[in-house]
C-alpha cells in the first residue's frame, strides 16, 4: 500500500509544482532595429521586464527570422507606427509563444495601435496546438514503462542480457504502436516519420534498459523508480506543455539532459526548425541508453557472482525440495547444488 501511496504524492509534487503557476523568467525576445527609439523601447521593455525577459535588438527582420528559426528567440517586435508585428515560431512553444504575444500587445496598446502576429512556423493538421508530441511522449513512456514490469515478473528466471534483448524488441512494438498512432492515424506528425520513429524507438529502449535494471536491483521498489525517473520527473521538463523559460529552476535544469526533453525537443527541431539543435538532443538519448546497458551490464556481473535479482534465485545454483520448493546451495544440508532434499518427516518411496 506504500508504493501507490507515494506514487500519488510524487506525481501531485511533480505536476502540481510544475504546472500550477508558470514562473516567467529570461523569456527570449528582441526588437527589431538598431535606431536609438528601438534601443530605447528595448531598454524600457527590459527594465519594466525585470528578470521575466531577456530582450536583445536585431538589425533587421531577416535576422529575427533567423534566429527564431534557430530556436534562440521567442519573439521578435517589429515596431511600426500604424501595423506592429511580433514575429513568433510556435511550432517551438506554443505557450511560450502566447506569452510573448501578451507581452508585446501591451506595448502596442501603448500606441494605440493593433497589433499584428505572423507565425513562421507551419504545424500539421493534426497538431494546431503543437502538444501532439507530448502526447506522443506519454504514450512511449506509459508503453515502455508498462513493458519493463512485465518483461521482469514473467522473464525473471532468465538471464539478465536475455532480458534486454526481450526489451529492446519491445521497445520496437512501442514506437511501432507510437508512430502509427502519431503518424497516419492522427495525422500528428505529417512528415519524416521514419527518423521520428527511430527516435522513438532510441528513447524507448532507453528506459527499458534502465528499467529492467533498476527491477533487478530495487525489487519491489523499482516500478516506483521508474515512475519517479520516467513519468514524474520525465514529463514535467520535457518542454512539451512549459518550457524552461515559465518554469521553475529545477525542471528548467532537468530540461537540458533528461530523456523526454531530449525526444520531444529533438522531434521539433526536426519537423519544424531544419533540425536546429537536433544533434545534441539525439545524444542525450544514446547517453541515456548507455546509461542502462552500463546497468544492466551491473546486473548481469552480480547474476554471474550469485547474487540473485531480488526475490529470485541466481540462475544455475537452485536445488529442489521434495515440496517442490527451490533452495540455494548453501541451503542443501549437504551443500551440493541441485540435490534433494527431502524432509525429516516424509516416508520413503520406493519404485514401482
Amino acid at each position: 500500500m506504500l508504493t501507490p501511496a507515494l506514487m500519488c504524492l510524487g506525481m501531485g509534487l511533480a505536476y502540481i509544482g510544475a504546472f500550477h503557476a508558470p514562473h516567467v523568467h529570461g523569456l527570449k525576445v528582441a526588437v527589431v532595429g538598431t535606431s536609438s527609439r528601438q534601443q530605447v523601447l528595448a531598454q524600457t521593455i527590459k527594465d519594466r521586464g525585470g528578470d521575466a525577459v531577456d530582450v536583445t535588438t536585431v538589425p533587421n527582420r531577416a535576422e529575427a527570422e533567423r534566429r527564431l528559426l534557430d530556436r534562440d528567440l521567442v519573439g521578435a517586435y517589429v515596431p511600426k507606427v500604424k501595423n506592429p508585428e511580433l514575429l513568433v515560431a510556435k511550432a517551438n512553444s506554443d505557450s511560450s509563444a502566447t506569452v510573448a504575444e501578451a507581452l508585446f500587445k501591451l506595448v502596442a496598446d501603448k500606441q494605440h495601435t493593433p497589433l499584428r502576429v505572423t507565425d513562421l512556423t507551419r504545424l500539421s493538421s493534426g497538431d494546431v496546438t503543437g502538444q501532439g508530441l507530448f502526447f506522443l511522449l506519454v504514450a512511449l513512456s506509459i508503453g515502455s514503462n508498462g513493458f519493463a514490469v512485465a518483461l521482469s515478473a514473467f522473464s525473471a528466471t532468465f538471464r539478465m542480457w536475455t532480458r534486454v534483448a526481450l526489451g529492446i524488441g519491445a521497445s520496437l512494438v512501442v514506437s511501432v504502436i507510437g508512430i502509427v498512432l502519431a503518424g497516419p492515424v492522427f495525422n500528428v506528425i505529417d512528415h519524416d516519420r521514419i527518423a521520428v520513429w527511430a527516435m522513438a524507438w532510441l528513447y524507448s529502449a532507453g528506459i527499458l534498459t534502465v528499467g529492467l535494471a533498476l527491477q533487478f536491483f530495487l525489487k519491489r521498489w523499482g516500478t516506483l523508480a521508474m515512475m519517479v525517473l520516467f513519468v514524474m520527473v520525465n514529463f514535467t521538463s520535457s518542454g512539451g506543455i512549459l518550457q524552461p523559460a515559465l518554469q521553475r529552476g529545477f525542471f528548467g535544469a532537468l530540461h537540458s539532459f533528461w530523456n523526454g526533453a531530449g525526444f520531444v525537443e529533438g522531434a521539433r527541431s526536426l519537423l519544424y526548425f531544419d533540425s536546429a539543435g537536433f544533434g545534441e538532443r539525439i545524444w542525450s538519448l544514446v547517453i541515456w541508453l548507455a546509461a542502462g546497458l552500463v546497468l544492466a551490464a551491473a546486473a548481469a556481473a552480480a547474476e554471474r557472482r550469485g547474487v540473485a535479482a531480488p526475490g529470485v534465485p541466481a540462475h544455475g545454483n537452485r536445488g529442489v525440495t521434495s515440496s517442490g520448493t527451490s533452495v540455494h546451495p548453501a541451503q542443501h544440508p549437504t551443500g551440493a547444488a541441485g540435490g534433494v532434499v527431502a524432509p525429516a518427516h516424509s516416508a520413503a518411496v520406493t519404485p514401482r
